[in-house]
Order: C-alpha cells, then sequence, then structure tokens
C-alpha cells in the first residue's frame, strides 16, 4: 500500500518582526523555487513596501496581475511579494481600506494553484492578532522568525550561534557577549560581524573574546571611546594619551563628555547597589540572583525609562554591566559624584575656552586621577 502525501500548501507566507531575517529566508524559499525554472521572464520579484493606503492598493494589484499572467512558454511561475509592511500594527495597517485590499490579497492567495504558479510572500513586522496571519498560518507553508520583547536577547544569541555553526566556527568565552553588548539589536551587523570575525580567525575555529573587542565596532553602547575606557581604569597616562588620539583625528570635546557621563551614571547605580549589599561583585561581575531582586524592586521606579539608556541601571546588558564594574577597581560613590561634577565643570569651561576643549579635559582627567 502507497501511503499518499498531504497536499502541499498553495503558498509561502514568511514573517517576523527583524525584515533582514524574513528577506533573508525569503530568498532562500524563492531561490529554491526559482532554480526549477528556465525562462527569467516566469521569476518575478514585487515590493509590497507601502507608506500610505493607495501604495497598498497598487502593490496588492500588481501581485495579482503577476499571479494571473500566464508564461508566454507555458510553463510554471514564481513570484515573491517582499518586504511587506502593511500588516503591521501601524496607522497604514490599521487603516479599514487597507483592511478591505489585505482582505482581496487573501482571496488571490486562496485561488493560488501551486502547479502554475509559486508564491512567496514575506512580510516584517506582522501584527498576528488580526485574521490574516491567522489564515496564513493555517493554509500556507508557514514560518516565522526572529523575537522581540522578552527573550530577545536570547534569540538574538541564537540567530548568532546558528551562524556561526553554518561558518563552522564557535565563540569563546565571552566572545558571544562582548559581540552582542557592542553590537546590539542589529541582526544585519551581528551576522555581519560574526561573518567578519570567522574569516579573521582562518583555522583557528575560536572567535575569543579579544578578537571582538579589537575589531567589532561599538555600535549599541555609544560610550566605549577609547577615553572613557582609559579614564574609568584610572591610568591618567592612558588617558592623556587617548584625548591626544581622539583630538588628533578632529574629534570633538562633547561625545568624550556625553561618554565619561554615560558610564559614570552606570557605575553609580552599580556602585550603589553594592554598598548597600544587594548585588555582590565577583570574578564573573554582577551576581544574577541579586541584580534581578534589584531589577523587581527598583526598576519599576524608572518611570518612563524603559529603552536601553544610561539613566536606567535595569535596561543594560548585565553581562555588559558585570564588564564596566569589573574591569578595574570600582570607584567608591564619592569619588563618582565628584566625577559627575567634574564633567559639568569642564563643559562650562569648554564654552568659555571654546578654542582649547583638549586643554581642558585634560586638566579634568588629572583632577579626578591623582585625588
Amino acid at each position: 500500500m502507497v501511503e499518499l502525501m498531504p497536499d502541499a500548501k498553495p503558498f509561502i507566507f514568511v514573517c517576523g518582526p527583524d525584515d533582514y531575517l524574513v528577506n533573508r529566508l525569503g530568498k532562500e524559499r524563492f531561490e529554491e523555487l526559482a532554480r526549477e525554472i528556465t525562462d527569467e521572464f516566469s521569476r518575478e520579484v514585487l515590493s509590497g513596501f507601502a507608506n500610505n493606503v493607495s501604495e497598498v492598493e497598487a502593490a496588492v494589484n500588481r501581485f495579482r496581475e503577476s499571479v494571473q499572467t500566464i508564461s508566454m512558454f507555458g510553463g510554471k511561475r514564481a513570484v515573491w511579494l517582499k518586504d511587506v509592511n502593511f500588516l503591521a500594527d501601524t496607522v497604514t495597517g490599521r487603516a479599514e481600506s487597507t483592511l478591505k485590499v489585505v482582505e482581496d490579497l487573501q482571496a488571490i492567495l486562496a485561488t493560488i494553484n501551486p502547479a502554475e504558479v509559486a508564491v512567496v510572500v514575506t512580510a516584517a513586522p506582522v501584527d498576528r492578532r488580526r485574521a490574516f496571519p491567522k489564515w496564513c498560518e493555517k493554509n500556507a507553508d508557514f514560518k516565522i522568525i526572529g523575537g522581540d520583547g522578552e527573550g530577545a536577547a536570547e534569540a538574538l544569541a541564537g540567530i548568532v550561534l546558528a551562524e556561526a555553526d553554518i561558518l563552522g566556527v564557535a565563540f569563546g568565552e565571552g566572545a558571544l557577549e562582548l559581540l552582542l553588548a557592542k553590537v546590539g539589536a542589529n541582526t544585519r551587523l551581528l551576522i555581519e560581524e560574526t561573518h567578519k570575525l570567522a574569516a579573521y580567525i582562518g583555522d583557528e575555529k575560536t572567535i575569543k573574546e579579544e578578537y571582538v573587542a579589537e575589531l567589532t565596532p561599538n555600535v549599541a553602547e555609544g560610550d566605549f571611546f577609547e577615553a572613557a575606557e582609559a579614564f574609568f581604569s584610572g591610568d591618567l597616562k592612558w588617558t592623556l594619551k587617548a584625548l591626544g588620539h581622539h583630538f588628533f583625528t578632529g574629534g570633538d570635546a562633547r561625545p568624550i563628555i556625553s561618554a565619561l557621563q554615560n558610564r559614570n551614571r552606570i557605575l553609580l547605580q552599580i556602585r550603589a547597589l553594592i554598598d548597600s549589599g544587594e548585588v555582590k561583585l565577583g570574578p564573573r561581575g554582577l551576581d544574577k540572583g541579586g541584580f534581578d531582586r534589584a531589577a523587581a524592586t527598583y526598576g519599576p521606579h524608572f518611570v518612563g525609562a524603559t529603552e536601553k539608556s544610561s539613566y536606567n541601571l535595569f535596561t543594560q546588558n548585565p553581562w555588559y554591566l558585570g564588564k564596566l564594574a569589573g574591569n578595574a577597581k570600582l570607584p567608591t560613590l564619592r569619588r563618582l559624584i565628584d566625577n559627575q561634577q567634574e564633567f559639568i565643570v569642564a563643559f562650562e569651561e569648554i564654552i568659555r575656552r571654546p578654542d582649547e576643549p583638549e586643554e581642558v579635559l585634560r586638566e579634568m582627567a588629572v583632577r579626578c586621577l591623582t585625588c
């Protein structure tokens, strides 16, 4: 007895919060389908990106015409509707006219004959509470990729690890955490950096933390300036040298002061928690249990500061916080408060001496690091 295979789904639907991941997977699926079609005129890629309702209508009308077009040589066609953004919870996505056009799109997809035309639809982001995505889950070869909200960091780590596995490399201790801290939630850049690091190590096969520190740009935090690293290490000679490098290349004083203030604000909060005994600092950074308890107690008081910010310790990457606090001897609370006052004085002094920003910051560094 021959077992019958279940009927193939009429179209492929890929969605998720990250447009880069969605489009990458969609491209893979479309190229798989297109390999079977030798006639290049029977392969079509359409944009579903729309800024308003009229552009939504235009995109769906182009899609209708494409899937209903018969191949001039009588063969199968492949159509990819990519970059669909009107399924999101946005002004355009919520509009009554858009919802009506989406019903038309559903009607088109419902009549697809996969023997005549292979269809891929990629959409990011998508409001999965709506009827159309739920219908696609039941009726399409449906795939959701990526993650958001709680667990987003774990989802990003999983994406990077999967990419590293494809490349045949692994991350050494601390390397993946540092990569995530430096790049942040930029999937495209995380993947590109993984490829760059894999190419750099060659046959070594292990991406070490020092390689990430040296080669990966500091995109997420904004306070990885060399001068900030040097200043909070307590090394005056290194700090003065870093300031020299910064101004030699035409740098401005404001980002240096901003970087120092951001780092100092974070360290003030860490020091307060450590001094109170609520969080401990060990060789592996801040203890997770204490930090989580502190976040539950104090986190709700940071009203309106839910995005990553140096004003709210609990929006930061805990591993990164441990690195900041553990890279050198953590200054006393009094020293950190004095630092903050010195940064204000330096800012005011730069206004008075606009032609001498390097000298002002050098004087500030001497006062802070020799007291």
